[in-house]
């Protein structure tokens, strides 16, 4: 009987250490939700001084979690930074990396390692859901009415739910892993960004028809009453419906959510929100005094309180790191006659800082960054300096994945200070626009540029002069003062810098 006794409580013993050895990586993986709005400005949220315009969820998570007010965007534009943080690569590096068409190649050769393939090496289901704009299939481009690949699935997801580039830009359908959505094979899709094709009417020519009009470009194709870039006929079964964007994406990801609960996973949640054409649904129209930009600002914190309440709902809270933040700086007037401008006031979309999207100003790439995982992520403000380029580096070393020499050539290893156990994060940081400029420590360098000083079009400084730029931000956050000529030994000793980061082809 004592020997019976014995054995099965080591059995059981046995038993238990097993299951926890099977379960104990579960521990150790936490869910990750990156969330990556728009064209969010550092001063679009409340919980960084907005007061036009109230973010309660993205609010919880500055209260909840690590509000960083030095975090950066690698660049000031959408398809750049999505490709460095998914990369770990600057964009600037790789010809070809700028602003896609809406039928441009995938831009990401398959095979190459990314943050979401690293997830997956470390046994996490992965997914993204929302804006895309890295390109899909070959060279060419793909075929809208078969098989798209490559994409998604091949550089690290095993789920895609996107919409191929911007809402301003056809086609103007979802794409599910390799297929549009609801596509009648007997409508099918034709695109082109060099010439017109059938016979869908343009905004240029029939002005008549559209609900929003534009102010500079986006006068081609009308799908929805709004008048797109590039031209498209077919596909109108497969027609998203602008109103309910947010709703749809949302959707997907609490389900992809709720599909994965048991397991670790990974959702890249990119709402494509406040970028243009800015149409909200009807239950957000007029939630702001500033116009549809303000409204779909809101809508936006709806979609975050959404996901926030699918982790609350399945109990993940605790077991999930989320990561909020936005691809570039603010823009007001990208194109439509949204009364963003009329209705701007006092608001002040990029907060303290110089310039918005395009720019080499703070503006353009320092945004909103929230870090949020209860009871490991330190809760408070940080004034670390950090790059969304770091979240390869720093999620593989947290996760114990190594790196290959040639993987992630601009990303660093910064995990202590996206957790706050650490208050420093990088000394050196490359800012990318229609040039370049580095932050070292206190200092940020623009480089001489004979381009432009403003985007006429938008209205925005884009930090460009034929002289350089020297700025203590220190003393000087807003960018007013170019000491260049009372430091030029620090304005030598940045440019030096530069000139190595770019010639060494990598900053690892």
């Amino acid at each position: 009987m004592t020997r019976t006794l014995s054995y099965t409580r080591t059995l059981l013993l046995v038993t238990c250490a097993v299951l926890a050895a099977h379960d104990a990586p579960a521990q150790d993986r936490p869910n990750i939700v990156l969330i990556y709005t728009d064209d969010l400005g550092y001063g679009d949220v409340s919980s960084y001084g907005a007061t036009a315009i109230k973010t309660p969820n993205i609010d919880r998570l500055a209260r909840e979690g690590l509000r960083f007010t030095d975090g950066h965007a690698p660049a000031a534009s959408c398809t750049p930074s999505r490709y460095a943080w998914m990369t770990g690569e600057y964009a600037w590096r790789r010809p070809g990396t700028g602003v896609l068409p809406g039928n441009a190649a995938l831009i990401i050769e398959p095979g190459r390692t990314t943050l979401p393939s690293v997830l997956q090496k470390a046994g996490y289901t992965t997914g993204v859901v929302g804006k895309w704009h890295l390109g899909l299939g070959p060279k060419g481009g793909p075929d809208w009415n078969g098989e798209i690949k490559p994409g998604p699935n091949d550089i690290g997801f095993d789920y895609a739910f996107i919409m191929p580039a911007t809402g301003d830009r056809v086609p103007t359908v979802y794409v599910e892993n390799r297929r549009v959505v609801g596509l009648d094979p007997a409508d099918p899709i034709r695109v082109s960004y060099d010439e017109p094709i059938g016979e869908w009417p343009t905004g240029q020519a029939r002005p008549d028809l559209l609900k929003l009009h534009p102010s500079h470009g986006h006068d081609q194709t009308i799908v929805g009453g709004i008048s797109r870039i590039g031209y498209m006929t077919g596909g109108r079964a497969a027609l998203w419906k602008d109103e309910e964007m947010a709703q749809v994406f949302t959707a997907r990801a609490t389900a992809f959510i709720e599909r994965h609960r048991d397991r670790p996973f990974f959702l890249y949640f990119a709402p494509h929100d406040p970028h243009v054409p800015r149409v909200p649904n009807p239950r957000f129209v007029g939630a702001t005094g500033l116009g549809p930009r303000g409204d779909v600002i809101v809508q936006a914190d709806w979609s975050v309180g959404e996901i926030l309440a699918a982790l609350d709902r399945f109990r993940l809270t605790s077991h999930t790191i989320v990561i909020f933040s936005s691809d570039n700086g603010p823009v007001i007037d990208d194109g439509y006659k949204d009364d963003a401008v009329a209705k701007l006031g006092s608001h002040k979309p990029a907060g303290p800082f110089r310039g918005g999207k395009y720019s080499l100003f703070e503006g353009a790439t320092r945004v909103p960054l929230l870090v949020r995982w209860p009871g490991h992520v330190k809760r408070g403000i940080s004034d670390a300096l950090v790059s969304h380029v770091d979240l390869l580096a720093s999620v593989a070393a947290f996760l114990r994945q190594p790196l290959a020499d040639a993987d992630a050539p601009d990303s660093q290893n910064v995990w202590p200070a996206f957790v706050g156990r650490s208050t420093t994060g990088r000394r050196i940081l490359v800012e990318q626009a229609g040039g370049l400029a580095l932050r070292r420590d206190r200092w940020k360098y623009i480089e001489p540029s004979n381009r432009p000083r403003m985007n006429a079009n938008t209205n925005t400084e884009l930090g460009n002069d034929t002289e350089p730029q020297l700025y203590d931000l220190a003393s000087d956050p807003g960018e007013r003062t170019n000491v260049a000529a009372k430091f030029p030994t620090t304005v030598k000793e940045m440019q030096e810098l530069l000139r190595g980061i770019r010639q060494a082809g990598r900053s690892r």
